[in-house]
């Protein structure tokens, strides 16, 4: 007697096709949910707005070929948005640090690990966030005190404000974002 074969089910073109189109409208909507947060983590980690959004864009193409093989998607994109900074970074580490050959050569001491670069990197970012958390005219001391390194007669000159306003709220400023980084494992030896 002819034992009958087993049959082994085929897709067809049309179940195929329906599988792809349900595929693209999950990472479509994961996209448009998503694509924001993933640009800012992206850019508070690297600095730099360009590397963040072709990151991002290849981690989403990523995501839409091995669709079927994460659980996770959400949690999978800011690993690998983060994995892909830290390559980014430790690949362009000359361009990152900048000046002349002279000033960035370091001994092999001197270079820092990944993990405290990664740490440092996290740290930046989530100051990059608080900092653009403060109202403006905050703000604007600190950009003109840490980043343009002016004096404070100069700010004053500036922005309008006495001397001594300057110095109490810059003082203030840097007390409560500390207060905030503190919880966080983020202190002045960070």
């Amino acid at each position: 007697m002819l034992k009958p074969t087993p049959r082994v089910y085929k897709p067809s073109r049309d179940d195929e096709t329906e599988s792809r189109v349900e595929t693209e409208l999950s990472v479509r909507t994961l996209f448009d949910s998503e694509e924001t947060p993933l640009l800012r983590y992206a850019f508070a980690l690297s600095g730099r707005r360009a590397v963040a959004e072709e990151i991002v864009q290849e981690v989403f193409l990523q995501l839409h070929v091995h669709w079927d093989e994460i659980e996770s998607p959400r949690a999978w994109l800011f690993r690998s948005v983060r994995n892909r900074v830290y390559t980014h970074v430790r690949d362009h580490r000359r361009e990152v640090l900048g000046g002349d050959d002279a000033t960035t050569q370091t001994s092999a001491r001197e270079v820092e690990s990944p993990e405290a670069m990664v740490l440092r990197m996290e740290a930046t970012g989530t100051l990059r966030t608080m900092l653009e958390d403060l109202d403006e005219t905050d703000r604007q001391l600190v950009k003109l005190k840490y980043f343009k390194d002016l004096k404070y007669r100069d700010i004053s000159a500036q922005t309008g404000l006495s001397i001594g306003n300057v110095g109490y709220r810059l003082h203030h400023i840097l007390k409560e974002l500390a207060g905030k980084l503190r919880p966080l494992g983020i202190d002045e030896n960070s």
